[in-house]
């Protein structure tokens, strides 16, 4: 059977070939001189050959020693140069991030705040990764994940990154010469809608207030999408109305190619909100966490 040494023993001996002393290694050590030596016979025993010739004045190397102290003295260079450079990961953000959210949450919020990556942290590789479905990020091999309000899993962390999101209704104008303006969310059933469907395949009711009280529009569309982008891009064509973050149309409100109605009765979402594993957290992921939330 193949024997197996202590790395111990060989750092030991490793640093009494080094020192050319019994007395200066076990002070390296902090140990006693005795047990230095112990640990060097015990070790020539155990190898079955002689590496140090021990005389009253001097310490010096057989060839064995000689070799064995090359072959440890490398080894151990290579095993601390490993340890220093876990250092820097530590110290110094680096690695990969993987994020899965929506292409409204990339663009924005992920892309404006972690832009500064490029310069700050060259070290870190950002995958943000667009789907509008929630996945399972753990199974799916993300570090984080981003969704509207902050119900997640058991074991997640939730973090806020946006204010609340104001939702808006719009057409274009062509849609309301042909079908006037609606005057109440009573209205919208004389109209076409552009709806989202859910992950479960449902379909999003569209959310109003009237005297504190909310009140829901499911609409009956020829359009349906699961992209929010998408639903303005069906808007933005004349395909129907469309309840979309207004984040999304505010260039399109502003040079009149859409048109906000049901205004008095307009409905705001919970924000974004960041949420990943309550688990030790890498150094990219924490000064992402960093970024976001500032």
């Amino acid at each position: 059977m193949q024997t197996r040494y202590s790395y111990n023993d060989l750092h030991v001996f490793m640093l009494v070939a080094r020192e050319g002393s019994f007395t200066k290694a076990a002070t390296k050590l902090g140990v006693a001189q005795s047990g230095v030596s112990r640990t060097v016979r015990e070790l020539e025993a155990h190898l079955g050959l002689q590496l140090l010739t021990r005389t009253t004045r001097k310490l010096s190397l057989t060839q064995a020693g000689e070799q064995l102290y090359r072959t440890t003295n490398e080894s151990f260079q290579t095993l601390e140069n490993g340890l220093s450079m876990l250092a820097h990961y530590r110290d110094t953000p680096s690695g990969t991030v993987r994020i899965n959210a929506s292409q409204h949450a990339i663009e924005k919020v992920l892309l404006p705040k972690l832009a500064i990556f490029n310069e700050r942290y060259p070290d870190i590789k950002l995958e943000l990764i667009s789907e509008s479905r929630f996945v399972d990020i753990i199974s799916d091999q993300f570090d984080a994940g981003i969704r509207l309000g902050d119900d997640v899993g058991e074991g997640m962390i939730a973090l806020r990154i946006t204010s609340d999101m104001e939702m808006v209704v719009v057409a274009t104008p062509e849609h309301f010469r042909r079908y006037g303006f609606p005057e109440t969310p009573n209205d919208l059933h004389a109209h076409p809608c552009i709806a989202y469907q859910l992950e479960d395949g449902s379909i999003y009711q569209w959310e109003f207030w009237l005297n504190d009280k909310q009140i829901q529009h499911k609409p009956k569309a020829q359009w349906v999408f699961s992209d929010s982008y998408m639903e303005v891009a069906a808007a933005r064509k004349g395909l129907g109305l469309a309840y979309v973050p207004k984040e999304l149309v505010v260039e399109d409100l502003d040079n009149g190619h859409l048109i906000q109605v049901l205004k008095p009765y307009g409905h705001n979402l919970e924000g974004l909100f960041l949420y990943y594993p309550h688990r030790n957290v890498s150094p990219a992921l924490r000064v992402v966490v960093d970024t976001l939330k500032n």
